[in-house]
């Protein structure tokens, strides 16, 4: 039999309910991974294997009394340390945070707990999960599992990597300027930012509610190797929970649109040049979907430049309101580094800037609406370049440059509340590539199907991480240890 660990969700899942396999079986093969190579990665950065053992037994138990089960029993799955899980610190990758223990789950941990899942480890993130790298004081560098000079992406980054290498099958995270697309982008694995409302959430450690911006643009969603499991953990994380008024009962599928589904493709959005790899990535995706008869045109996407100014604009002097202050005070010194120069790239905002343009976003979406009632799907890049190397954030003013605009096709779909999912097209020269196809509201559905058609073509195998080198990673207690 094939290593467990390197089984998918939906194989775990079906073969605990026959018992072909257990639990146990399958969560030790994954705690084994993790011993094996997160010394290597640091993505996992808190584990408790007795819990996780224990959960599993009971998961067993249930299979042996006939119990009706969810769609996730017995499956072992990651969640990131920026949300609540009873009984366990919501660090958010800060040091000052790391005794803020939660008393209650968060919606996407509930709603992964009543489906069954085996929780075996909490991931990394930077501090105040605010960068795409993932390293901080508290719990160290996360390094990505292909290519340990690039970033795993962030801020999702132990989310991806875990993924990537094996450690789990499925793995939360969340998105508010592309923190689940792109760790998925530079570890080549899938990662869907839901619609706004599809998946609830709240943190009951979090004193006083999110910017509006963030209520209106930041996700929960899953990770995985393959399309199929991240549309099994979207099913089990969206149901309904009271603490988020922003969900919507929305149906997982909707009705099927005219075939052959139109594809908008745009291989520079933005106008301004590509990555040779990015255009190249675009290719290989339309011409994957061209062959499962999608009807793959190349048109120009609306507002896309306007739209990433408008993220700009209110996400960031968002920032600078609700979460400046704290970084400051509390934050490394790359958290400091960064935000601030970010937020250089914040357009100096009045009251009346500030709330026209929260009118203008509607237009904005308004007008992505008609134009996905046109083309149910949009393909285009996840990232204007290939993944950066680790730390290029910090080499200064050019380099956030650059960053910031590379990353305007993330921002676009935040603003907007659309889902978009990112799926891999290839690792060449241990440096992966891939696409973003985004969809209408509420029509995951549509996205994953067609990442589903992509990935056909364009397989991706698992991640088996280098043997760590002199000056890699940087030694840290937290690391697969115990509270």
């Amino acid at each position: 039999m094939e290593e467990l660990w390197r089984w998918d969700a939906i194989e775990i899942a079906r073969a605990v309910r026959t018992r072909q396999i257990s639990s146990r079986e399958a969560v030790s093969a994954c705690l084994e991974r993790i011993e094996q190579v997160n010394p290597r990665v640091n993505a996992v950065v808190e584990l408790r294997p007795e819990e996780a053992l224990a959960a599993a037994d009971a998961a067993d138990a249930a299979i042996a009394r006939a119990e009706t089960v969810g769609a996730l029993h017995g499956v072992p799955v990651t969640i990131k340390v920026n949300v609540d899980q009873q009984g366990y610190a919501t660090t958010n990758g800060v040091v000052a945070f790391r005794d803020k223990i939660a008393t209650e789950d968060s919606p996407p941990v509930a709603n992964w707990r009543t489906a069954g899942a085996v929780f075996i480890g909490r991931t990394n993130t930077p501090a105040f999960s605010h960068r795409w790298f993932t390293d901080n004081d508290l719990h160290g560098r996360t390094l990505n599992p292909r290519n340990p000079g690039l970033t795993p992406g962030g801020s999702s980054g132990g989310a991806a990597a875990a993924v990537a290498s094996g450690m789990g099958p499925l793995a939360h995270g969340n998105d508010y300027g592309g923190s689940i697309r792109y760790p998925a982008y530079a570890c080549g694995v899938v990662g869907l930012r839901p619609s706004l409302g599809r998946v609830p959430a709240f943190n009951a450690t979090h004193v006083g509610e999110r910017p509006i911006t963030a209520q209106l643009m930041a996700v929960q969603g899953p990770l995985a190797r393959t399309a199929r499991d991240v549309r099994l953990g979207l099913a089990a994380m969206a149901r309904s929970d009271p603490r988020d008024p922003w969900w919507a009962p929305a149906p997982l599928e909707g009705p099927q649109p005219s075939r052959p589904i139109r594809v908008a493709m745009s291989v520079d959005p933005f106008g301004r040049g590509v990555d040779p790899a990015v255009a190249g990535a675009i290719q290989a995706a339309a011409k994957a979907l061209s062959e499962a008869e999608y009807a793959v045109e190349e048109v120009t996407l609306p507002r896309m430049n306007e739209a990433a100014e408008l993220w700009r604009l209110l996400v960031l002097n968002d920032s600078r309101r609700a979460l400046l202050p704290s970084a400051l005070e509390f934050g490394d010194e790359a958290c400091r580094t960064t935000l601030l120069a970010m937020l250089e790239h914040a357009p100096k905002p009045t009251f009346e800037s500030y709330t026209e343009g929260l009118d203008r976003r509607a237009t904005i979406l308004r007008e992505w609406l008609r134009f996905l009632d046109r083309y149910p799907l949009a393909l285009l890049p996840v990232s204007l370049e290939r993944p950066f190397t680790q730390g290029f954030d910090l080499e200064g003013n050019e380099a956030m440059d650059r960053i910031m605009g590379a990353q305007d096709p993330l921002f676009v779909f935040n603003l907007l509340g659309l889902p978009g999912v990112s799926v891999p097209t290839s690792v060449a020269d241990d440096i992966p590539i891939g696409v973003q196809v985004v969809a209408s509201r509420f029509r995951e559905d549509l996205c994953l199907a067609a990442a589903e058609a992509i990935e056909t073509q364009h397989p991706i195998p698992l991640a088996e991480p280098f043997h760590a080198r002199e000056g890699q990673t940087r030694p840290t207690e937290s690391v697969c240890g115990s509270r």
